[in-house]
């Protein structure tokens, strides 16, 4: 059985998010995927959904066999516990692939690490990029013309 392991936020699912989880599934048989936990997010905003919605949302995709919370202390926990043969990293991700596995290394971990490329170029590929379009689709202008248009009702 080889096992996989994916890691991310996973704030605000997108196709992006799919296309990164079936890669990963398509390299073993069993793929993991650990859900950052809120109070460990610090190299972008926090997540808007809570982190047990995110973990429930990752639960029920189809390429996800086991679904869990990442560690609030100790992010090579849950890989020691798992012991997967090859860990996937987001196109996005910041770590540096080589840095990882010498981590691993270090704790006696085996696994390889896989850069998983972008989904193409498609715009609502980023939670980042939703947001932006949110604010500008519907942010205060948008509000302001719909109090208008109720105001002629």
């Amino acid at each position: 059985m080889r096992r996989i392991v994916a890691t991310g936020t996973f704030d605000l699912l997108h196709p992006g998010h799919l296309y990164y989880l079936q890669e990963s599934k398509k390299l073993g048989d069993e793929l993991y995927v650990i859900v950052a936990r809120d109070r460990n997010v610090k190299h972008k905003p926090r997540p808007i959904i809570p982190e047990d919605q995110r973990l429930q949302m990752v639960a029920a995709l189809k390429p996800v066999d086991h679904a869990l919370l990442g560690d609030t202390t100790d992010m090579f926990r849950p890989i020691e516990a798992i012991r997967p043969d090859v860990i996937t990293l987001g196109f996005n991700q910041n770590f540096d692939p080589a840095v990882l596995t010498e981590a691993l290394r270090a704790r006696s971990l085996s696994a390889e690490v896989v850069r998983i490329g972008g989904y193409g170029d498609r715009v609502l590929c980023s939670s980042r990029r939703i947001v932006q379009r949110v604010i500008e689709t519907r942010g205060p202008s948008f509000r302001a013309a719909q109090n208008t248009d109720s105001e002629g009702l």
